[in-house]
C-alpha cells in the first residue's frame, strides 16, 4: 500500500461540556498539528497517489473554516464536543469529498481507497481518524 502525507496546522478555540473535560469546559485555544495521507494499492500513470499540490490545497481548504474560529459557534458542530477525534473525522469526510470529487487530480477518485488524518495536539498526544472511500 503506497501513501503520501501532507500537513500543516491549524488554531482554534472551543470548550467541552462534560464534568470529566475539568478545566477545559471552560473556553480555550488549541493549536493542532494536522497530517493527511492518502493510500492506494496502484499508482497512476505518472507514478504518483494524488497530486501532491492539490493534496495541499484541499487539506488548506478543509482548515480554512475552522482557522481562528470558536468552534463552539459552528453549526457544523452543534450540540458536539469538538474533541480532537471528533475534529479528526469531520476533516477526513471533508477531504474524502474533495478526494471523490476529482479535486486530488482526475484518477484519484478510482484509485485512492482510504484516508487518514492525524490531529496532533502536543508531541505527546494524538488522535487519528481513517476514512474508507
Amino acid at each position: 500500500m503506497f501513501e503520501l502525507t501532507v500537513s500543516d496546522h491549524v488554531m482554534i478555540a472551543h470548550s467541552f461540556t462534560g464534568a470529566l473535560f475539568g478545566p477545559a469546559q471552560r473556553l480555550h485555544g488549541a493549536t493542532y498539528a494536522v497530517e493527511v495521507g492518502f493510500m492506494t494499492e496502484r499508482l497512476d500513470a505518472h507514478g504518483l497517489i494524488v497530486d501532491i499540490g492539490a493534496a495541499q490545497q484541499a487539506l488548506a481548504a478543509a482548515l480554512a473554516p475552522l482557522a481562528y474560529q470558536n468552534l463552539d459557534e459552528l453549526p457544523q458542530f452543534a450540540g458536539r464536543n469538538t474533541t480532537t477525534e471528533v475534529l479528526a473525522q469531520y476533516l477526513a469526510q471533508s477531504l474524502a469529498e474533495a478526494v471523490r470529487a476529482g479535486a486530488l487530480g482526475p484518477s484519484a477518485p478510482a484509485r485512492v481507497q482510504r484516508l487518514a488524518v492525524t490531529l496532533r495536539e502536543s508531541p505527546r498526544a494524538w488522535a487519528r481518524y481513517e476514512q474508507v472511500l
